[in-house]
């Protein structure tokens, strides 16, 4: 029998943590009615009546429903709607504009959602006055004008210059959320109003007309990204982007697409599949990538990729599309949650750690509809975020007036201007816990103890060099700069009390003769890594910083690390990882492990429940084994 290691908790406290944050404003007892309130929304759309624009034409002549980009918070606390770029007050413009396509569409979602949850009238007429201005800004080649000025006049060559320009040359992230709207939009409008659904249908299917045209001929083909084979047909090689398209083509062929949209929906579901990366002990540990031209980059915002693959798998009756997002959302998930939480990148290292409405929508969207037993405990962490359990201790979202706020630096200073993303994003989020009551709220102090970073440069050996941009094209050097090493170096470490992965981010290259690095810990041999690239293929740099794991794990009372090299190595970052990663949310904990023997917790007088790689669930009561790369939640006994 494999040996098992055991962890006590002493009611929801384990024994140590990183980061610890009280909250500054205590919950209500009990939860409010409902959590969505569309007031803010509300105050950021607008009506217009463009000029005639040659080739853009939308069903009727009422005005259109548009939406301001912005809401900057005043001194007052009031809020003050505006555009996108420079202002000019004597023509009443802006560099890019007033109103853009990515949030009439994604706003349009919202208005839909709202509409079909709760049957009110004036949801279904918001969202059709945004859906008739997004198909004003639809060109007859399929394709869409990003941005509007303030009277309606479109500005397709916004500055600074946003590609394709014009906006409406090519394929692009506001096609893929027009596709996300309009398919969501006729799933609607076709029990209400035929007539306006079979225009959205039309409209539609010119969209999907245009993605066959500019990025579906490329399907069956791959690039080459730094020795690794990727789709080479996903939409502006996004598989982010993709996953929105994906979400509108899902709806549409739930409620009878045609055989194009079908295809469509399978094909660009299929590149995304193929995204998946990792292990349970190796970066990105199952996470699916969002960018087809790198293997060194994963971001929060727009990860919808789990969310359209259950939405894929259910439309086209594929259980095999399922099992990258399970991968994601119950594998990577957790450890993204106990690591503090979303940040927009890890790119490889947790270097962007802001955190959005975006991003934090998109995990809890993913585990909802992946949708498996342990998924719902994971889906209560995650929107707790909204309720205070983050950097800042603070709230995210204001259910009085509907405001979410546009987001937490990575020093826990919050962004109080709330723009509409993250109005759209967090009404989206209470949306989904409005329909899913069974969603615990948490709320209480938050701490965690995960992944942590050392950086290279830290080290007593090697020498310091700074590129002239920490971003190298495809990845991003974590603290702007790298350590050259060509023989020992090391580093002092904090100590722990348990044993950590180690995951040295080195800049594997394609040479002949590729550097080594052998590892060590006091007397402890830790492992041997060959900083070894593939071709490079359409990646923009040569080379790929990646974090590779060791064989053996840093022993718990370690305070020492050491390399020593053959041949010139570039080693960025350490990564440190816990065999048992934890975050805390009141009375409730979450566990992550990455350890290779199942784990054994032990929490008198609450409940422990633990679910293996997949969410599954495996055993529950005051003690019960973690499975190796699963989780546990334990909370008060219900």
């Amino acid at each position: 029998m494999a040996p098992t290691r055991r962890t006590v908790l002493a009611g929801a406290v384990a024994t140590a943590f990183s980061t610890a944050v009280p909250l500054k404003t205590s919950a209500a007892a009990e939860p409010l009615p409902r959590l969505s309130n569309l007031a803010h929304l509300d105050f950021l759309r607008a009506s217009v009546t463009p000029p005639p624009t040659p080739g853009h034409a939308t069903y009727g002549s009422d005005r259109l429903g548009v939406l301001w980009t912005y809401a900057d918070r005043q001194a007052d606390g009031s809020y003050k709607r505006i555009g996108g770029g420079t202002y000019d007050p004597v023509t009443d413009t802006y560099s890019q504009g007033a109103y853009n396509a990515d949030d009439i569409a994604r706003a349009a979602v919202v208005y839909i959602r709202h509409w079909q949850q709760f049957h009110e009238a004036s949801s279904l007429e918001a969202a059709r006055g945004l859906l008739r201005a997004l198909t004003f800004l639809q060109s007859p080649n399929g394709n869409v004008v990003l941005w509007m000025q303030p009277d309606g006049t479109l500005n397709p060559s916004a500055i600074p210059v946003e590609l394709p320009d014009p906006s409406d040359s090519g394929p692009s992230y506001w096609l893929a959320r027009t596709v996300w709207a309009l398919g969501e939009g006729y799933a609607a409008f076709r029990h209400t109003d035929r007539a306006f659904a079979g225009f959205l249908r039309d409209r539609l299917e010119l969209s999907i007309a245009a993605l066959e045209r500019q990025v579906l001929p490329r399907y069956g083909h791959y690039n080459v990204v730094d020795g690794r084979r990727l789709p080479a047909w996903l939409i502006v090689d996004g598989a982010d982007a993709t996953s929105e398209a994906v979400l509108g083509l899902a709806a549409y062929v739930r409620s009878g697409g045609s055989a194009d949209a079908r295809r469509a929906l399978a094909r660009f579901a299929e590149g995304i599949a193929m995204m998946s990366a990792g292990s349970t002990r190796e970066w990105p540990f199952r996470a699916l990538l969002p960018w087809g031209a790198s293997i060194c980059d994963w971001h929060a915002w727009g990860a919808q990729m789990s969310s359209a693959l259950a939405a894929a798998s259910a439309a086209l009756g594929s259980a095999e599309l399922l099992a990258p997002a399970i991968g994601d959302t119950a594998g990577f998930t957790p450890l993204l949650l106990t690591s503090g939480g979303p940040d927009n990148g890890w790119l490889p290292a947790p270097t962007d750690r802001t955190q959005i409405a975006y991003g934090v929508d998109a995990r809890l969207q993913a585990l909802l509809a992946v949708d498996r037993p342990g998924h719902r405990h994971l889906a209560a962490f995650v929107a707790a975020w909204y309720f205070g359990a983050n950097r800042a201790g603070r709230p995210m979202y204001d259910a009085e007036t509907g405001r979410t706020y546009d987001g937490i630096s990575g020093a826990g200073v919050v962004n109080r201007n709330s723009g509409a993303e993250s109005a759209i994003h967090g009404q989206l989020s209470m949306l989904a816990l409005d329909a899913r009551r069974d969603v615990a709220r948490l709320s209480g102090p938050w701490s965690y103890d995960g992944l942590q970073t050392v950086e290279a440069e830290s080290a007593a050996g090697g020498t310091v060099v700074t590129p002239p941009s920490a971003w190298t094209g495809e990845s991003q050097w974590s603290n702007g700069s790298y350590l050259a090493l060509d023989g020992t170096a090391t580093w002092t470490i904090p100590p722990a009390t348990q044993p950590r992965l180690v995951l040295p981010v080195v800049n594997l290259l394609d040479t002949p003769t590729p550097a080594r690095t052998a590892w060590t810990s006091g007397s402890r041999s830790l492992g041997t890594l060959t900083h070894r690239c593939g071709p490079q293929g359409v990646s923009a740099a040569p080379g790929a910083l990646q974090p590779l794991t060791l064989d053996r794990p840093l022993p718990a009372a370690a305070t020492t690390l050491t390399a020593s090299s053959t041949g010139p190595a570039q080693v960025d970052a350490l990564l440190l990882l816990p065999m048992l990663g934890t975050l805390i949310v009141g009375a409730s904990t979450l566990l992550a492990s990455v350890d290779v023997v199942p784990r054994e917790v032990s929490a008198p007088g609450k409940q422990v429940l633990t679910f293996d790689a997949d969410g599954e669930p495996v055993a529950s009561g005051e003690r019960a084994l973690v499975p190796p790369g699963g989780f546990a939640v334990v909370r008060n006994r219900p």
